[in-house]
């Protein structure tokens, strides 16, 4: 298999270009898509706590690693935290116990999931779902945590040797430059809702400016909202998908590729990561080699024209009964 192209992080570290997501697998099934991906080519792989499939992300890789397919530093994971644990020291125990949960000895990438605290719940309790809102999904209790308070207990992951690089996830242009004011280890990731109905320019110029990598969930748009439940996939209904749409279905012709390909490729060319997943060993490899080929520039300017700013992913839209307006 031919090197794979990488981002070179702030921390020093690199990461892959195209992952693999595991948002939505299903915990039943993690385990072996996760070791089949890794025999298609698939290094990095994105999770978080509230997938709630870390356990059986790592057993996959651990199958993988004592078959002799990969080493450990072949493989780069990255995870994140959730809201429920802003406060320094739970932050810290969340750190280590998802590390231990992975089983992989240290998490390459640790981010803060999103810029907003939840009041504490017991993880041994309230295992899943790691939500917005009590279990009966009508009360959202915010906590009042400052961001630093959070970035100070994953740099301490740092020094502890848990986490190799550490970053955020949902953030937007004016919480990076705080986090930036105070950091001491490198704020080396951003994670954004990214793909041509949301394309969010100077949010990604102002953080590759800054030397922070950026990742792209939700490439394909409302194609990764669908199948959710109302209160998500309202937003996305109704929207023409993006594999359908032009120029995407002209430019995958011409190129001789997929519109999944030209969607991803879209991204990568400006050096922005991105994570799909599928469960279809065509779209799996397909998806991967979905870097050996570049578009003109005014190609890529034609896919971003689509841009409508159209986010699906927004707690100020799907949590009706009390809305955080993270993204107002």
């Amino acid at each position: 298999m031919a090197p794979q192209a990488t981002i070179r992080l702030a921390s020093g570290h690199e990461m892959p270009l195209v992952g693999f997501g595991l948002w939505k697998v299903p915990k039943e099934t993690t385990a072996e898509t996760v070791y089949n991906a890794i025999k298609t080519g698939y290094r990095l792989f994105d999770g978080a706590y509230d997938y709630q499939n870390e356990k059986e992300a790592g057993e996959g890789i651990r199958r993988a690693i004592s078959e002799g397919v990969v080493k450990r530093e072949d493989i780069f994971i990255t995870t994140k935290l959730w809201n429920n644990w802003h406060r320094k020291e739970d932050a810290l125990k969340m750190g280590r116990f998802q590390n231990e949960t992975w089983g992989l000895g240290y998490i390459d990438l640790y981010l803060i999931h999103f810029p907003c605290a939840l009041k504490y719940c017991d993880p041994a309790v309230r295992q899943y779902p790691a939500w917005w809102m009590d279990d009966a999904r009508q009360v959202v209790e915010l906590d009042q945590v400052p961001i630093r308070e959070t970035w100070e207990a994953l740099e301490q992951l740092v020094d502890e040797g848990i986490a190799g690089s550490i970053g955020v996830s949902n953030f937007q242009a004016q919480a990076l430059y705080d986090v930036i004011s105070y950091a001491r280890h490198p704020l080396s990731s951003l994670q954004i809702e990214h793909h041509p109905y949301l394309v969010q320019p100077g949010l990604v110029e102002m953080a590759q400016k800054n030397k922070i990598a950026v990742t792209a969930y939700s490439s394909f748009g409302p194609q990764s909202f669908l199948e959710l439940p109302e209160e998500f996939s309202k937003k996305a209904k109704n929207i023409s998908p993006l594999f359908e749409t032009e120029p995407i279905v002209s430019l995958a012709k011409k190129y001789g590729k997929t519109p999944a390909q030209v969607l991803l490729r879209w991204a990568t060319q400006s050096n922005i990561a991105v994570i799909p997943k599928s469960n279809k060993q065509r779209n799996l490899l397909g998806n991967l080699e979905s870097t050996d080929f570049d578009m003109t520039k005014e190609e890529l300017q034609s896919i971003s024209d689509l841009d409508r700013g159209l986010r699906f992913n927004d707690p100020g839209f799907y949590l009706p009964n009390n809305p955080i307006h993270i993204f107002a």
